[in-house]
């Protein structure tokens, strides 16, 4: 009994405190602008780029030595119609390049398998643009360049969409 009576005294000065701060500040217009705003912001900070894990994958994979490929690399100034035909040309790639790691046992698999796991859910999960331009190319019309103007590349064009 003396425990149910201890939490009664300590939620009655809770109740009052919230009572008589917290809505009141909800009964009147500057009240709710600032509720709402408060409960907005932080959903915005905390919002980022849907490529971020992949751009910071990029970044680890981009010194690596051990991955010699010539990849079908995209022009990075692509129309804006042909966006998501470029970024997935990029993670086709990126497979080549998983599958020349698992090959040679390259340092940086994981991280590529990351890349290519990544983009794929994230293309899958967020369609960019259904619709394709008839002028948008298709990945092996690309010219294949080395794995190092490859990345380069593909981080821009990563970028541009996270803009």
């Amino acid at each position: 009994q003396k425990t149910h009576v201890k939490s009664i005294s300590l939620r009655y000065p809770l109740y009052l405190l919230l009572n008589s701060h917290l809505f009141c500040l909800l009964k009147n217009e500057k009240g709710l602008i600032i509720f709402f705003l408060c409960a907005y912001v932080p959903k915005t900070a905390a919002g980022h780029c849907k490529w971020a894990q992949v751009l910071k994958d990029l970044e680890q994979i981009k010194t690596s030595k051990d991955i010699d490929v010539s990849l079908y690399t995209a022009n990075t100034d692509e129309d804006v119609k042909c966006r998501e035909p470029v970024i997935r040309c990029f993670f086709l790639e990126t497979k080549v390049i998983l599958q020349e790691c698992l090959i040679k046992n390259c340092s940086k698999t994981q991280d590529v398998l990351n890349i290519w796991k990544n983009g794929n859910a994230s293309l899958e999960n967020n369609k960019l643009n259904s619709t394709r331009s008839a002028k948008c190319k298709e990945c092996e019309e690309y010219e294949e360049k080395n794995f190092t103007e490859f990345v380069q590349s593909f981080v821009k064009v990563i970028q541009k969409e996270c803009k």
